[in-house]
């Protein structure tokens, strides 16, 4: 069996490859061939322990070489299917497949980052048969919305054209992506957009450090002191959290880290001090006032990302409607 590697029959080369590579990747390998590869590379596998040394380095050389001119095809597409079945199983892999290989119209595609109510307001003044088929591209959650947003006069035919559908072509999808895809330019394309302003600003401004902070507000008072004013009555700083109410401020501080608090508490005036410590058990406060002593000199930086990180928690709470925080000037009941 031994010999001129370049000599050899393709199926032998295979062989002496699969060798080389190990029985786990050789198996994987295997896993891929129908039954008559396999028995053709069995035929030669046989003689490859008489394979000399050279001969497997000129083989493997030789692969390497033709994989990396593109003279070796791969067949991508049939060992994508073979691993998506594996994974997914025989009907989930065949749905993917068919949304890979798909034609893709850009126009259509972009739809699906519309709103339901926008997009009824745009289409609802197209045939009920084009309707129906730009439900058909969109995910069945879009498209129900879709479809709850229509003319109620429009629903019943949309649905029906929906369920009878079987082939469109692909120059009529074609069009139709154009066609929406120039009403969304035209839509969209010359609305102006809402950028920076002073919440945007305020929202910036709690996040830096205080001295950032303070030389940037002085330039912009330096500039416009109604501006200046505007934004800081916005900003929402760790003193504000003496707006808190007794219930906010212990929701607050389940969620809040141990090691944030005493370190933020060192920076804060008496009265944030004295909001946390009446809301928690005398036992509690006394051990968070040992603890805030017993950790001598700390870092303003590291005082100062406690807090950030105190009102970040704070924002998420208020975000969920879980706590209320009464913006400046503003009265709660």
């Amino acid at each position: 069996m031994a010999g001129d590697a370049k000599q050899m029959p393709g199926e032998q080369k295979a062989a002496i490859l699969l060798r080389a590579i190990g029985e786990e990747a050789a198996a994987q390998v295997m896993k891929q061939l129908d039954p008559k590869e396999i028995k053709k590379l069995g035929h030669f596998m046989n003689g490859t322990a008489k394979i000399s040394k050279e001969d497997e380095e000129t083989v493997i050389s030789e692969f390497e070489s033709a994989s990396s001119s593109g003279e070796v095809q791969f067949k991508g597409n049939e060992y994508i299917r073979n691993i998506l079945i594996k994974a997914l199983g025989p009907e989930k892999a065949k749905s993917i497949i068919e949304s890979m290989t798909r034609k893709s119209y850009p126009g259509l595609e972009a739809l699906k980052w519309v709103d339901a109510k926008s997009l009824a307001s745009m289409i609802k003044v197209e045939h009920p048969q084009t309707i129906a088929v730009i439900l058909a591209h969109l995910e069945s959650e879009q498209a129900s919305q879709l479809l709850a947003q229509l003319p109620e006069f429009l629903r019943g035919d949309v649905a029906l054209r929906l369920a009878t559908m079987e082939e469109v072509q692909p120059d009529v999808l074609e069009e139709l992506s154009n066609t929406m895809q120039e009403a969304l330019l035209s839509n969209t394309g010359m609305r102006a957009q809402s950028l920076g302003g002073t919440e945007m600003m305020a929202d910036i401004m709690t996040r830096l450090d205080k001295t950032t902070e303070g030389n940037i507000m002085a330039k912009i008072a330096e500039k416009s002191q109604p501006l200046a004013d505007a934004i800081r009555a916005l900003m929402f700083v760790f003193d504000d959290l003496i707006k808190l109410d007794d219930r906010g401020m212990q929701e607050l501080m389940k969620e809040i880290s141990k090691e944030d608090l005493p370190l933020a508490l060192r920076g804060a005036n008496s009265d944030i001090k004295d909001k946390f410590f009446k809301n928690m058990s005398s036992r509690a406060a006394e051990m968070l006032k040992d603890d805030m002593e017993s950790k001598g000199p700390v870092k303003i930086a590291d005082v100062e990302k406690s807090q950030q990180n105190i009102l970040k928690v704070c924002r998420k709470l208020e975000e969920e409607g879980r706590i209320v925080v009464a913006g400046a000037g503003e009265e709660m009941l």
